[in-house]
């Protein structure tokens, strides 16, 4: 089966023919993609086909797969394409009281997590509905990071945005979600 083999290496084994590789590939990553479209889009029909198409696209360009970064990054790349694609279809422009909100929140100052101790429910809770009312390219940003432990530039290849967006986005999502933990 190749445990051994990176998946890059397992990628590359299944354009070859080697379905077994593809097995191991999928085993190893599944999860992460999952967990990445489901907290993109929390509507979980519609992540359940987005992961679905993921794996059709990652499966029809096998031949054309190439190792010039991750594959992690490269099968993120192509859900976060499919996720802004169907974002896109739902809401045709950016809201712009959102776009203002967010330019506003540099003037507020970072709270600390209240000392209160939550459960983890809540927390867990708290967090989804937080991550929620982020705009879009801000969460995708956030959870690339945090979920798929992804660096900036790795994050800047999947979004397609540069280095210091990348940044921006970040300092603006982790500033909401501690002044929406913190409420």
């Amino acid at each position: 089966m190749g445990t051994g083999k990176t998946d890059e290496e397992l990628m590359l084994a299944y354009a070859q023919g080697d379905a077994l590789a593809f097995d191991a590939l999928y085993a190893r990553t599944r999860g992460m993609l999952y967990r990445f479209i489901l907290r993109s889009l929390p509507d979980r029909a519609v992540a359940d086909e987005l992961f679905q198409d993921t794996w059709s696209r990652a499966i029809q360009a096998r031949s054309r797969y190439r190792v010039e970064a991750k594959f992690s990054t490269w099968l993120l790349q192509i859900a976060h394409n499919l996720v802004i694609d169907h974002q896109r279809r739902l809401r045709p422009q950016a809201d712009a009281d959102e776009s203002e909100h967010v330019l506003g929140l540099l003037d507020v100052p970072e709270h600390e997590r209240p000392e209160e101790v939550l459960s983890d429910f809540e927390q867990r809770r708290r967090l989804q509905l937080a991550l929620e009312a982020l705009p879009d390219e801000q969460r995708v940003t956030f959870l690339l990071r945090m979920e798929s432990n992804l660096g900036l530039e790795e994050i800047a290849q999947v979004t397609g945005t540069g280095h210091e967006t990348v940044k921006s986005r970040l300092r603006y999502a982790f500033a909401k979600i501690r002044e929406r933990l913190a409420e």
